[in-house]
């Protein structure tokens, strides 16, 4: 068996093949249950992130393993074989471990060093073990992966390299400026309480924000943040909302970063449009009413002014007329006085692209981080986490060779204390006589003179079979002393299980 991944990333299609071609949750399982019942695979992960989606699997044959990951991952995306085949990437053996490897580090991240990625594998990792579709080269690759990621982060300065793609999305809303200047003393909206969303709280906490408002469909997981977030030391007012409140809280918003595992758009332009029109005015202003973002709902029961401001909206959201505001009386129209800022991370993406043509609004989204990233400087250190990649895929290239070689050792051996034992028993057969003590001392010599005689070859082999190109020493050696497959195979099962209980946390992420 060997490893294979078939994958797209920000590196190889464009934003809008990999938004269209983004997996939920419930379809990387069903993807991940449908590899493992495919002929050619054994074993199979999916990392999907917000630039990514790679299918690890444990193939037989290499293309038979290709033509069905990719017809699977084509299914299961909903982007058709024939135009996503020129966007997929194919890494084998080796060099699937160095990429994976190198995703760990934030060498293939859309940031260079970002360590984000670390928590998206560990997550990868964990899903493939829930649905015992990761055996023992996903479980073993996976976990060395992590701890790649975490020597390079600890060993080099990679992290100067890059940000997450939290604070590179904060950096250029703040158009150039500190993050903390430009943050302080404004309101956030975190939509969603996933590992990205956490840490885009955070870092809006640390920043010097006034306030943080956290929503969620999870009610629960919205508090249990916005806790986290109370009790971290910042001077920010963190709560937590449904996300029915968000269309509120948008109107009271500053800045805004949504990162949900939502299908469909999560704000659309008329609601951001409403928001920023609508907000609510200093006292001693009467407000006109804003109209609802659902254009079947808020306008039943309103006069014809009413009717016409909704009708400005929505042409303002698409880019066709200026938008309305709320206006003091008998006064001049009073807009608000600072832009909203939206950071956009869920792929596919949670907030219309169309408002980046409502004035005021800025969008940050995927796509343009991966426009501003592309000319990001590379930090020297770059070139030792690559030596540190290179070292480590050799070391497990080495490490998995000699693990299947040692299957065939220990039966060769086992073989040889069955012919001791069986010649033993014909000695004494012939030799009744045998007083105890005599018969120790036979069987002891015995025993020493095959051991001596397998010693050398079977330490010679294990070196040869860790060594690239070494995979045929383990047939060799079965071929040589007629060894049974049957009774390897069940000595590698054996001592498969044997390691799962005594170590009970192995292949937990």
């Amino acid at each position: 068996m060997s490893l294979l991944v078939v994958g797209l990333s920000h590196r190889s299609a464009p934003v809008s093949v990999l938004e269209r071609a983004a997996l939920s949750v419930d379809a990387q399982a069903k993807l991940l249950q449908d590899t493992l019942a495919a002929e050619p695979a054994a074993e199979a992960a999916v990392l999907a992130t917000c630039n990514r989606i790679e299918l690890y699997a444990d193939v037989d044959k290499f293309h038979a393993g290709v033509a069905e990951l990719s017809t699977l991952l084509a299914q299961h995306s909903g982007v058709g074989l024939e135009e996503l085949t020129p966007y997929l990437y194919v890494h084998y053996e080796d060099r699937a471990v160095h990429h994976l490897f190198s995703v760990a580090c934030g060498l293939d991240s859309m940031v260079v060093g970002e360590g984000q990625i670390l928590g998206q594998i560990k997550d990868a990792l964990a899903r493939s073990q829930e649905l015992h579709t990761a055996g023992k080269l996903l479980n073993d690759l996976f976990q060395q992966a992590l701890r790649v990621g975490k020597r390079a982060h600890s060993e080099t300065g990679i992290d100067r390299a890059g940000q997450s793609l939290v604070t590179f999305g904060l950096e250029q809303l703040a158009e150039g400026g500190s993050v903390e200047n430009w943050a302080e003393g404004k309101r956030a909206l975190v939509i969603g309480a996933g590992s990205m969303s956490s840490l885009a709280a955070a870092t809006l906490a640390r920043a010097g924000v006034r306030e943080l408002v956290i929503a969620n469909r999870t009610q629960e997981r919205a508090r249990r943040l916005a806790e986290i977030l109370a009790d971290s030391g910042t001077e920010a007012l963190a709560r937590a909302v449904p996300m029915a409140d968000v269309a509120d809280e948008l109107t009271r918003a500053d800045v805004v970063v949504s990162c949900t595992g939502a299908t469909g758009l999560v704000l659309t332009a008329e609601a951001v449009a409403t928001a920023v029109g609508g907000a609510t005015p200093a006292p001693a202003v009467r407000d006109t009413p804003a109209p609802s973002a659902d254009p079947a709902a808020g306008t039943a029961g309103g006069d014809a002014t009413g009717f016409e401001q909704h009708a400005a909206w929505l042409e303002k959201a698409r880019g066709d007329g200026p938008a309305p505001v709320a206006a003091r009386d008998g006064g001049a129209p009073q807009g608000r006085t600072t832009s909203l800022a939206l950071l956009d991370l869920a792929m596919p993406r949670d907030i219309d692209a169309a408002v980046h043509r409502i004035d005021g609004v800025r969008l940050v989204d995927i796509e343009s981080l991966a426009e501003a990233s592309a000319d990001a400087p590379m930090a020297d250190d770059v070139e030792k986490v690559r030596g540190i990649v290179s070292d480590e895929v050799a070391a497990f290239g080495a490490a998995q060779r000699a693990a299947h070689i040692t299957p065939t050792v220990v039966a060769l051996r086992t073989m040889a204390a069955d012919v001791v034992a069986g010649e033993m028993t014909r000695l004494e057969g012939r030799l009744p006589g045998l007083e105890d003590k005599q018969r120790a001392e036979i069987t002891q010599t015995v025993r020493r003179v095959v051991d001596k005689l397998l010693h050398a070859p079977t330490v010679r082999v294990k070196q040869l079979a860790s060594e690239p190109g070494g995979a045929g020493y383990a047939d060799a050696l079965r071929t040589l002393f007629d060894l049974d497959p049957q009774t390897v195979a069940a000595v590698s099962r054996a001592d498969h299980m044997n390691n799962e209980n005594d170590d009970p946390n192995r292949g937990r992420a």
